[in-house]
């Protein structure tokens, strides 16, 4: 409660105005942070496949990178996150080509635009890998090594009699980390993926680290695109939209404050439309991410949508949905309708429309949060149940 208390009292120490447009400017500045991560390493690593699989994407998909067992990939191609475009995998060009000499590879695809490169290999990490990752070195930026197609290795040492994967896991990994650390790397780090099972491996911990080294102004825009591969995840998203629900309800206080009849019900409605629509895409219930998540866990997509409750997931909001939930709840339409008779009252009345509307609006994006939330989770919990195990 004390968040909500200082933020209308910010709202009401300023002028309308100036308090609108500096909360607007701040959410909009958070939801326009460009991140773009560079997926590199020589041909035929699994460059494409990863693109595809950390934006939710099939092959073959609209929008999907090309995907094949030689090179696909001449030119350095933008694949922007299909529910947050600011965020985008560039896939580059495997080093060493004709095209791209190793000596000139940084230049040609452009150094400068990325936050951080991903060099992939499906084996070990050869000399080309070592160069460009002494040159992204040298040149201060970050750099992570990522050994793919996993699921391949363990398929193949399954068939031995002695079989068991934590060892072939500790092989593949201690012997990428010694050939780096022969070429000069010191603790380097290896994460072990494989790009059709997200769920597995070490995924999770490269998203962890990767936020742990981003600046803290960009941590967000890696989280809301990264695709729900644990609970900690969806706990994450949850937090980070549940820190921005004062600024939203400021908003509509400031709305509050303008004795305009409707105004402020109207304002309300359109902004709750915008921020429970985010809140859908980053929780993966928008309906093409809900199709692609039963077509990967092979279930029909009315028996993984069967688990949701939410009447806000996979389809589209509008206002009219949400005052139809609304209208089923009947504290926060109560207050609503207080609001619009508070504000009529000078001068207090003014002041208590803009309380009313702040907590209104607070519970209503706090209910909304919780609900998406647990449908997430719920959804999450069906799909994993029926994914292929190692």
């Amino acid at each position: 409660m004390d968040d909500q208390n200082a933020a209308v009292k910010e709202v009401l120490n300023n002028n309308d105005a100036a308090a609108v447009a500096e909360i607007q400017k701040y959410l909009e500045k958070q939801k326009n942070i460009p991140l773009n991560i560079a997926i590199t390493g020589e041909s035929g690593a699994g460059k494409s496949t990863f693109v595809n699989a950390f934006r939710g994407i099939k092959v073959g998909e609209e929008g999907a990178a090309l995907t094949g067992v030689v090179e696909t990939t001449s030119e350095v191609t933008p694949y922007p996150h299909p529910n947050y475009p600011k965020l985008t995998l560039w896939d580059l060009p495997g080093i060493g080509t004709t095209k791209f000499p190793a000596d000139k590879y940084l230049k040609l695809v452009g150094f400068e635009m990325f936050d951080f490169f991903i060099i992939i290999s499906a084996d070990r990490f050869r000399e080309n890998d070592v160069k460009l990752a002494k040159e992204i070195q040298r040149m201060k930026k970050k750099f992570y090594f990522v050994r793919s197609k996993i699921d391949n290795d363990i398929q193949a040492d399954r068939r031995k009699r002695d079989f068991s994967e934590e060892r072939t896991l500790t092989k593949i990994r201690e012997y990428c980390v010694q050939g780096l650390w022969k070429e000069g790397f010191e603790d380097p780090q290896v994460f072990l993926v494989s790009s059709f099972e997200l769920y597995l491996y070490d995924f999770s911990l490269l998203h962890e680290t990767l936020e742990r080294d981003l600046p803290a102004h960009k941590r967000d825009a890696l989280l809301f695109a990264m695709p729900n591969i644990s609970l900690k995840i969806i706990n994450k998203k949850k937090e980070a939209f549940q820190s921005k629900i004062k600024y939203y309800a400021a908003l509509s206080a400031v709305g509050a404050a303008v004795p305009v009849p409707g105004l402020s019900a109207a304002v309300d409605l359109s902004l709750i439309v915008k921020v429970v629509t985010d809140y859908a895409a980053g929780f993966e219930l928008d309906k093409s991410s809900l199709e692609r998540l039963a077509h990967k866990a092979g279930l029909r997509y009315t028996d993984l949508s069967a688990v949701i409750k939410s009447e806000l997931a996979s389809v589209q909001i509008t206002k009219e949905l949400i005052m139809k939930v609304l209208i089923s709840l009947a504290g926060p339409v109560t207050s609503m309708a207080a609001e619009e008779v508070s504000r009529w009252i000078p001068v207090i009345g003014t002041i208590t429309a803009m309380g009313l509307s702040f907590v209104t609006t607070y519970k209503v994006l706090n209910y909304f949060l919780n609900e998406l939330a647990d449908d997430s989770v719920m959804v999450f919990e069906k799909a994993l149940a029926l994914m292929p195990s190692p």
